[in-house]
């Protein structure tokens, strides 16, 4: 799995790092979302699956990889 996030479409809600806290973080001064992980190891997939289907802006890309 390969994971990538568009930081400008990010509206800093937090979803992402409450699903999978080992994969994504939120920058201190705006909350925008970083990526820890780009290729995260198989047991956290189902966790970054659900932080893509819960990010309200759409700013997670999963591919298959």
């Amino acid at each position: 799995m390969l994971v990538t996030i568009d930081q400008d479409k990010c509206c800093g809600a937090g979803s992402c790092v409450l699903a999978a806290p080992d994969v994504f973080d939120q920058r201190d001064e705006d909350g925008i979302v970083l990526l820890l992980d780009a290729r995260p190891p198989a047991a956290l997939h189902q966790a970054v699956r659900d932080a893509a289907d819960v990010c309200p802006a759409a700013a997670i890309r999963l591919d298959l990889v």
